[in-house]
Protein backbone atom coordinates (compact mmCIF):
# COMPACT_ATOMS: atom_id res chain seq x y z
CA UNK A 1 0.00 0.00 0.00
CA UNK A 2 1.37 3.39 -0.72
CA UNK A 3 1.56 6.57 1.04
CA UNK A 4 -1.56 7.64 -1.04
CA UNK A 5 -3.24 4.88 -0.46
CA UNK A 6 -2.38 4.75 3.55
CA UNK A 7 -3.99 8.95 3.93
CA UNK A 8 -7.09 7.63 1.66
CA UNK A 9 -7.23 4.55 4.21
CA UNK A 10 -6.59 6.81 7.28
CA UNK A 11 -8.97 9.38 5.91
CA UNK A 12 -11.82 7.05 5.72
CA UNK A 13 -11.80 6.02 9.40
CA UNK A 14 -12.22 9.29 10.87
CA UNK A 15 -14.68 12.01 9.78
CA UNK A 16 -13.84 15.60 8.68
CA UNK A 17 -14.94 16.74 12.38
CA UNK A 18 -12.97 14.24 14.03
CA UNK A 19 -9.63 15.15 12.06
CA UNK A 20 -10.61 18.71 12.61
CA UNK A 21 -10.75 18.67 16.05
CA UNK A 22 -7.38 16.50 16.37
CA UNK A 23 -5.42 19.38 14.28
CA UNK A 24 -6.82 22.14 16.50
CA UNK A 25 -5.74 20.30 19.25
CA UNK A 26 -2.23 19.45 17.75
CA UNK A 27 -1.56 22.99 17.04
CA UNK A 28 -2.24 23.63 20.85
CA UNK A 29 -5.97 25.01 21.17
CA UNK A 30 -7.16 23.57 23.98
CA UNK A 31 -11.25 21.87 24.25
CA UNK A 32 -13.20 24.99 25.19
CA UNK A 33 -10.92 26.61 22.78
CA UNK A 34 -12.48 24.13 20.31
CA UNK A 35 -15.37 24.02 21.62
CA UNK A 36 -15.97 27.97 20.86
CA UNK A 37 -14.40 27.71 17.31
CA UNK A 38 -16.90 24.71 16.27
CA UNK A 39 -19.51 26.35 18.28
CA UNK A 40 -20.17 22.86 20.04
CA UNK A 41 -19.78 22.33 23.68
CA UNK A 42 -17.24 20.87 25.24
CA UNK A 43 -18.40 17.42 25.77
CA UNK A 44 -18.95 17.16 22.22
CA UNK A 45 -15.08 17.90 22.01
CA UNK A 46 -14.02 15.68 24.18
CA UNK A 47 -16.74 13.03 22.46
CA UNK A 48 -15.01 13.58 18.83
CA UNK A 49 -11.36 13.41 20.61
CA UNK A 50 -12.58 9.97 22.61
CA UNK A 51 -13.72 8.27 18.81
CA UNK A 52 -11.17 9.55 16.79
CA UNK A 53 -8.74 7.38 19.41
CA UNK A 54 -11.08 4.55 19.45
CA UNK A 55 -11.29 4.42 15.59
CA UNK A 56 -7.73 4.63 15.15
CA UNK A 57 -6.60 2.27 18.17
CA UNK A 58 -4.92 4.94 20.23
CA UNK A 59 -5.30 5.26 24.08
CA UNK A 60 -5.12 9.32 24.24
CA UNK A 61 -5.67 12.41 22.39
CA UNK A 62 -1.72 12.61 21.84
CA UNK A 63 -1.33 9.16 20.31
CA UNK A 64 -4.32 10.41 17.73
CA UNK A 65 -2.91 13.16 17.04
CA UNK A 66 0.67 11.33 16.63
CA UNK A 67 -0.73 8.78 14.54
CA UNK A 68 -3.13 11.12 12.25
CA UNK A 69 0.00 13.17 11.51
CA UNK A 70 2.25 10.23 10.40
CA UNK A 71 -0.91 9.19 8.18
CA UNK A 72 -0.29 12.46 6.53
CA UNK A 73 -4.13 14.01 8.03
CA UNK A 74 -2.51 17.53 9.11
Amino acid sequence: MGATDEREAAQDRLTAVEIYVLRLMAEGDTIDVVARKLEVSERTVRRKARSACDKVGCETTIEAIVWAVRNGLF
